[in-house]
């Protein structure tokens, strides 16, 4: 104890008040081999000293000085464990009901336990005495934003097979589809009348989109080839050779002239649209390449892949930034949001909301148990997912709330198998939504102009959330 007392409380206890009330002045320079000073214990004079640093005893980490532990007697050995009477009342009783610490480790009287109990938290203040257990509120899902149901108004069949792909162009007087008819057709988006048609794939056509800096037109199919249509001579003018297997998909750089195709060979290709030079191969995924999506910011290019992961890439080096692991199953729509810095990905376990630039996870939207072949999104939050069982649903982005369920009828004629949707996209005024669909028809769906909140309200409750990371 001895030994105890001058290792732990000799430095503490060394310097003496001011006070002019001592009994007996203390020698200055008496030390040990330590170099800490000695003072006369159990010689029959009383001395009183002042705890000038920051721990009563025994030392307590974060244990504040009060009026009853400012003072301490100097500790004799047969006085050392009567002095820890001089803690807080409060405090002394916390110490005593604390369980010992497991392996015989040592913690000092005063220390905070380090494991909290689950689900509290210790409020901590000006009130530190009468610290409070306080049970951690669940986190609850906000009230989703009201939005009008869509109702199908349109029906538009011309093509011959399923109709795999849609896109609408900037100008808004006009769409293109294309079909496993092999044949792209231009249709006039207000009327729905058949404008034109394209012929020179050789196999189902899986990509089209409309360029937003030239008069182009670029498609790809499961014939291994990329087109670039010139819409003023309605002629091919450009091929783009390389991808190995068929191309799934394409996207087109928004503000420099570059297309970006992914396919069946595992990889995504970007080209010089001007040149047909191939300037990257993005290799790594394990499987094919469904899904490629394309902005200005970084990460400027998104795949989506049957290999179940997403990859994010940087377009100058060519190699992946991220990859995401989280989906269970294929991974065959990407979109992204045109105002949040955010994209969401779908696959049969779910549909899941990403944030950039380094892909953290937001939330899991579930409830389209299905193969989910189309992801769209407009700028008031609503988010479509299309599935290959001819379901559509629509979400509040924000909180993602299904807000609407849809399963329109197959066209007369059809078997009630031909249900699926291969393709969706909103008009550029986002008032209309077009779905492409196996039953050879393009679906054209618009807001119930006579929906309210009273006539279909929302049916939420402040459930708890659920996320899970996979």
């Amino acid at each position: 104890m001895a030994i105890k007392l001058r290792n732990e409380y000799g430095p503490v206890l060394h310097m003496p008040t001011s006070k002019e009330n001592l009994k007996e002045k203390v020698p200055q320079n008496a030390s040990d081999s330590y170099g800490h000073k000695q003072y006369p214990a159990n010689q029959g004079q009383e001395v009183e000293y002042l705890v000038t640093g920051t721990h009563p005893y025994p030392p307590g980490p974060g244990v504040a000085l009060t009026a009853d532990t400012k003072i301490q007697r100097m500790p004799s050995e047969s006085a050392a464990q009567s002095l820890a009477v001089a803690l807080p009342a409060s405090q002394a009783r916390a110490d005593a009901n604390r369980p010992v610490p497991a392996g015989g480790e040592y913690r000092h009287p005063g220390a905070p336990d380090r494991a909290q109990p689950a689900g509290a938290v210790v409020m901590e203040g000006s009130n530190a005495k009468n610290s409070a257990l306080m049970p951690k509120k669940a986190p609850t899902m906000p009230k989703p934003q009201w939005h009008p149901p869509w109702k199908l108004y349109r029906v538009i069949s011309g093509h011959l097979g399923w109709v795999r792909c849609i896109a609408v162009e900037p100008g808004n007087q006009w769409f293109v589809t294309g079909s496993a008819d092999r044949t792209i057709k231009i249709w006039d988006l207000a009327s729905g009348k058949l404008k034109l048609s394209l012929t020179g794939h050789i196999s189902t056509v899986r990509g089209v989109i409309v360029s937003t800096r030239s008069p182009y037109l670029f498609s790809c199919g499961e014939d291994k080839q990329v087109k670039c249509w010139d819409l003023e001579y309605n002629k091919v003018i450009r091929h783009y050779h390389g991808h190995l297997s068929a191309v799934y998909g394409l996207d087109l750089h928004p503000t420099i002239d570059v297309l970006v195709t992914c396919s069946r060979d595992s990889t995504a290709r970007i080209w010089d649209v001007r040149t047909k030079a191939s300037v990257h191969t993005l290799s790594g995924h394990t499987n094919a390449v469904a899904t490629v999506r394309c902005q200005a910011a970084e990460p400027q290019i998104i795949t989506g892949s049957h290999d179940t992961t997403i990859r994010l890439w940087d377009l100058v080096a060519g190699k992946t930034r991220v990859t995401l692991t989280n989906h269970k199953k294929s991974v065959r729509a990407v979109v992204l949001h045109p105002r949040h810095y955010t994209f969401a990905s779908g696959s049969p376990d779910n549909i899941k909301q990403w944030k950039f630039p380094d892909g953290s996870f937001i939330q899991n939207l579930s409830g389209h148990n299905a193969i989910i072949n189309t992801l769209t999104v407009n700028s008031d939050g609503v988010l479509v997912s299309g599935a290959d069982n001819g379901t559509m649903h629509l979400w509040d982005w924000r909180t993602g709330y299904n807000f609407q369920r849809v399963h329109a009828a197959v066209q007369p004629g059809s078997l009630d198998s031909e249900s699926g949707i291969f393709a969706c996209a909103f008009d550029q005024s986002e008032s209309r939504l077009l779905t492409a669909e196996a039953d050879k028809t393009i679906k054209v769906y618009k807001e119930d102009d006579t929906a309210t909140e009273e006539t279909h309200p929302v049916s939420w409750k402040p459930e708890i959330i659920k996320r899970k990371r996979f």
